[in-house]
């Protein structure tokens, strides 16, 4: 069973999403505001944050950044705000997900559960069964640790898949189609860049920040390539 802290001031929605998470597997605590949810989160860690933004006391966005850094679950915001600009600042944040209001919950479920079978993947084929090696880059699947060189580098659960999924596809170029579908399991609706953010935000995890990226390479109206040979 998996917890997850539902950050809502709104008891009628709260009450609704609560238990219908309840009635499909979850243990739902709530947090009513985002004092709680920090404290909540930084003492007692959920396995799922689900996170509105319009709080009484501060904005959900604050939440995110205070605990990330220290939180390696799942952490998706939740909210009726649905304009590009607070959703890229969401998940440039650290955020997983960005889920607007409203949703079915049969489809905010699903989503959920397919974030959580890509934090606990089915071990795959991968180099030597254990890691993907790239030059001075080493991708520990077991572990899901990450090095450049020497240094470790620090990536979220959304991050690390995403660097995953591009790296066991090295020189072929990904469209937003399937990197939606590989890690969302939902297609791309043509509208949505949240992709375009993740992307942005793992280059700079992996130092990839010139103004024409190397590493992972953008291969305009097509996608995104991760390069092999730029790693070494």
């Amino acid at each position: 069973m998996s917890r997850l802290l539902l950050v809502e001031d709104d008891d009628r929605l709260a009450t609704l999403v609560a238990r219908y998470l309840q009635g499909h597997g979850f243990e739902v605590q709530r947090a009513g505001c985002g004092d709680e949810a920090i404290a909540r989160i930084q003492h007692a860690p959920p396995d799922v944050v689900l996170l509105d933004l319009g709080l009484p006391d501060m904005d959900g966005l604050d939440v995110c950044r205070r605990v990330r850094p220290g939180y390696n679950g799942l952490l998706c915001i939740f909210s009726a705000q649905a304009d590009d600009i607070q959703q890229v600042l969401g998940l440039e944040l650290g955020a997983d997900d960005y889920i607007t209001k409203p949703i079915e919950p049969r489809v905010l479920l699903a989503r959920l559960r397919a974030h959580l079978r890509r934090q606990s993947p089915v071990p795959t084929p991968a180099r030597d069964g254990t890691r993907l090696v790239f030059g001075q880059l080493r991708i520990a699947l077991d572990s899901r640790d990450v090095h450049l060189g020497d240094a470790a580098v620090v990536l979220t659960t959304a991050d690390f898949d995403l660097l995953v999924l591009l790296a066991r596809n090295p020189g072929q170029v990904m469209d937003r189609e399937t990197l939606f579908q590989g890690l969302r399991g939902i297609g791309f609706d043509g509208m949505d860049r949240s992709m375009d953010a993740r992307i942005s935000r793992l280059r700079r995890r992996l130092g990839d920040t010139e103004p024409d990226p190397t590493r992972i390479k953008t291969v305009r109206g097509r996608g995104y390539l991760f390069s092999p040979a730029a790693w070494e």
